[in-house]
């Protein structure tokens, strides 16, 4: 069969018919030969998608124990089946860390062979092979050693890992650096029209969140209230600085979540949702102010949930869905986590963990 020409989205790798981006595809081609446009990972390791792990974990816990094996084995099962990672259940995927084994000739992303590389696309649209049966793998984790290979398209992001930072940090950073660019400029649109808003981020003490807290400081917002569902997790956050208030609630209770956030000096004009569990749409509407922006980065985010829930509300809110993608993202969440010992503290002390 004659091969299809490429396209810098993908599309000569999708194996449905008819064709469909290679995000909705159900199984991609993995083929090691490249497209002149193509660029092939030696993959080290990949970052889960939290909301992805949690539901993994959630189907594979039994009288309260984690079978990490069978965590395992789910993972390679969908690999080996779609050709990609991608939770059919969350349809999120992640992303890897590896090194460039081969360039094309026309790829126009810049690397060289031998970069150290982390994608900046997920991992539900990336042609993935895995060659070690995840041996080195517990199951017990988002991060996972691997060996094997990826494919990335004309139109993949990638950034080389900078040479300060260990890899597995940089690649946590870099999993939610679309969190931070978002809020940094959604922040800045209301400190530019004259407005220093009040910033409330649900699930404050995780990697999106912290990142989104220090962003929204720097960016000028007037208060920042972190928002996390335990009293462990609030001394986590406390010390580091990243919030004027540190508040508990379990976001799934609209009630709930809305009343500590205005204990704590809200309605929030900005709520970013950082949870990886479903359920958080009423709250975080609840929580904002009329006329307020709701951010939602979470992949167990219900999106009919959250227009239904609006218009039930009679709430006026401007509801933004996080793509994690914004120009400069992962440099810039670099940034933020040299530059703020608080979540640093917070990103090593979740990978020791």
């Amino acid at each position: 069969m004659t091969r299809p020409e490429s396209d810098p989205t993908g599309l000569h790798r999708v194996l449905d018919r008819p064709v469909v981006l290679p995000q909705a595809a159900q199984r991609l081609d993995t083929r090691r030969e490249l497209w002149p446009d193509e660029v092939r990972i030696r993959v080290e390791r990949l970052n889960l998608d939290a909301a992805s792990y949690r539901q993994l974990e959630r189907v594979h816990t039994v009288d309260g124990r984690v079978d990490g094996d069978a965590i395992r084995a789910a993972v390679l099962d969908i690999v080996h089946s779609r050709g990609k990672m991608q939770n059919p259940e969350t349809g999120s995927g992640g992303m890897l860390v590896g090194t460039v084994e081969e360039v094309g000739p026309d790829s126009p992303l810049g690397l060289d062979v031998g970069d150290r590389v982390a994608t900046l696309v997920s991992l539900t649209l990336t042609p993935l092979v895995v060659d070690d049966g995840l041996a080195a793998w517990d199951g017990l984790g988002e991060q996972v050693p691997c060996d094997g290979y990826a494919v990335l398209f004309g139109r993949s992001i990638a950034a080389v890992l900078p040479d300060d930072l260990d890899p597995a940090l940089s690649l946590a950073v870099m999993d939610v650096c679309g969190a931070p660019a978002l809020t940094a400029r959604v922040v800045g649109e209301y400190v530019a029209a004259g407005r220093t808003p009040t910033v409330a981020v649900v699930g404050g003490g995780g990697k999106s969140g912290s990142l989104s807290l220090a962003a929204a400081r720097q960016a000028g917002a007037a208060t920042t209230i972190g928002v996390v569902p335990h009293q462990a997790e609030a001394d986590l956050l406390a010390p580091t600085g990243l919030a004027d208030e540190v508040t508990i609630a379990d976001a799934r209770d609209p009630v709930a979540l809305r009343d500590a956030v205005e204990k704590a000096g809200g309605p929030a004009d900005v709520t970013v949702v950082c949870v990886d569990v479903p359920g958080c749409e009423g709250g975080a509407v609840l929580a904002t102010a009329e006329g307020g922006t709701v951010v939602f980065f979470s992949m167990a985010t219900s999106f009919s949930a959250a227009a239904l829930g609006a218009e039930g509300l009679a709430a006026d809110v401007r509801m933004l869905v996080g793509n994690g993608y914004v120009p400069g993202h992962a440099a810039y969440a670099l940034e933020l986590l040299r530059g703020h010992d608080g979540v640093r503290a917070l990103f090593e002390s979740r990978l020791e963990a």
